[in-house]
């Protein structure tokens, strides 16, 4: 195995297209083609789906193309030091629940760590996407909560999945409503009152298992009921339609409309939120450092943290 053919396979991946690979580092099709070719026979495994138009990384390609790129980086940093050479171009992954502290570390990362040239991803998105993504080595770590309800069937998915959990914090479960609302200056609300007012939640796509959904209590029923996609809009409609939501109590004043405000559910719950990643997989220098701002940023709001990173 060549360091060539590992750069050959990142820039396939990338592209998509062996022929639209080959442009970019000057090679014809045939040899970049060959070149794929020999490395598959060499470590005795499918890389590479073809079809008419692309190709498609297989499960193991996507696998091998993770541990391809830590070496990739080791090469660059001994060119920098020893050649003098042009950084590579930064990448890191995450995919999250909807949490406002997430993305705060993502940006403090991106402002501290990302440099000149990066290609950064952060998904928020559905439960299920979260297990898929590290499953599929799309993204290095996921976030997401596990409480008394959902942890069972969670942690029995982790396994199969072959993801490890481990936990950042808990926290109480809060209210999120408008300021303008009726029950805002109240300092603590049950579910009795909640009743009249429009519930929201973030929808789960086609796997809408109640042991998916971001918000506990999945199984209440709710004379209304809004499902959203994204964050801006579940708080807009707080905002326009006096709806509510739950969720761990943290807001961000820098990344959501001060209207907002948490307010402590009077239940007997707790979420513990923590992160994921692929038991196979060794996170990067930038994966660490992403969860250090993490830590960061949760202790900023007043949390004990249940991790120390090594």
């Amino acid at each position: 195995m060549r360091i060539q053919q590992l750069v050959y396979l990142e820039k396939i991946a990338e592209k998509g297209s062996i022929n639209e690979a080959a442009k970019d580092l000057f090679l014809t099709q045939p040899s970049l083609s060959n070149a794929m070719k020999d490395l598959e026979q060499e470590m005795n495994i499918q890389l590479l789906v073809r079809y008419k138009n692309g190709v498609s990384l297989t499960e193991e390609g996507r696998e091998f193309l993770v541990y391809a790129r830590q070496i990739l980086d080791q090469v660059n940093l001994m060119e920098e030091k020893y050649k003098r050479k042009t950084k590579r171009k930064r990448d890191f992954s995450v995919s999250a629940q909807h949490y406002a502290f997430v993305v705060h570390a993502f940006v403090a990362l991106i402002r501290q760590e990302a440099g000149d040239e990066y290609q950064f991803t952060l998904r928020e998105t559905e439960t299920q996407n979260i297990l898929e993504d590290l499953m599929k080595f799309k993204s290095e770590l996921g976030i997401l909560y596990l409480n008394n309800f959902n942890r069972q069937v969670m942690k029995k998915l982790f396994k199969e999945k072959n993801l490890e959990f481990t936990p950042l914090f808990t926290a109480k479960p809060h209210v999120f409503i408008s300021r303008e609302n009726p029950l805002a200056s109240q300092s603590s609300i049950t579910l009795e009152e909640l009743e009249d007012y429009p519930y929201l939640s973030y929808e789960q796509g086609e796997e809408n298992s109640f042991y998916f959904a971001e918000e506990i209590l999945s199984t209440m029923e709710h004379k209304k009921s809004i499902k959203v996609s994204d964050r801006a809009t579940i708080f807009n409609l707080m905002v326009g339609l006096n709806g509510y939501t739950i969720s761990s109590g943290i807001i961000s004043s820098e990344l959501n409309d001060d209207k907002i405000v948490a307010i402590p559910l009077a239940i007997e719950d707790e979420l513990e939120i923590g992160y994921l990643k692929h038991h196979q997989m060794e996170l990067s220098p930038v994966a660490h450092i992403f969860l250090e701002l993490l830590i960061t940023h949760i202790r900023g709001y007043g949390f004990e943290v249940a991790t120390v990173l090594e």
